[in-house]
Formats: structure tokens, sequence, C-alpha cells
């Protein structure tokens, strides 16, 4: 998998552009992509049009990424998840925690 970060202009939001398979193998580029940035943002937005397959170990990570952002104050957006992707994320609730669009 092949991260892309993008921090706006006003470093307020840090888009990450996921590409292939969101599984185990990408859990420290994956960690690395949001941590390494100073001050942490105060809306993050995973772009999941490119996301192949989605495994429980993403699921995972994109709860630690949302405990970084700030737990149940944080302002994290999955957006342009493909049918399937957006179908295991809604079955697993991920809807209640996160701003959830589909394509």
């Amino acid at each position: 998998m092949d991260i892309n970060s993008q921090l706006s202009d006003d470093k307020k939001t840090l888009t990450l552009i996921l590409l292939g398979k969101f599984d185990y193998t990408c859990h420290q580029e994956f960690q690395d992509a949001y941590e390494s940035v100073e001050p942490v943002p105060g809306k993050f937005v995973i772009d999941a049009l490119e996301v192949t397959s989605i495994d429980s170990s993403a699921l995972g990570m994109l709860l630690l990424l949302r405990n970084h952002a700030g737990g149940d104050d944080s302002d994290v957006a999955i957006v342009n998840a493909k049918p399937d992707v957006y179908k295991l994320l809604h079955t697993c609730k991920f809807d209640e925690l996160f701003a959830l669009k589909a394509l």
C-alpha cells in the first residue's frame, strides 16, 4: 500500500490518500503519516477511493488514528469509500465513530 499525505495550507486538515490493500502490512507507514505532523491537525480525512481491500487490522488502525485525533472529540472523515469498503465500515458501526461517505 502507498499512503500519500497532504496537509492543507492552513495546516488544519491532514488528508491521507490510501492506495491499494489497507491491511496489517502498512501499519507503521499509516501511523507515521499522521503522527509525524505537528501540531496535531484539527481534522483528518481518509480518502479511500483507491483502497482495493480492507482487513480487521486496518479497522484497528483507524481507531488508533481517531484516538490520536482526540477520541470522541475528533473530526475524522472517511471519504470516497467503494461499496464493499463502505459496507464493511457500516457493518462494523464505523459510521457512528467517523464521518463516513461512500462514492
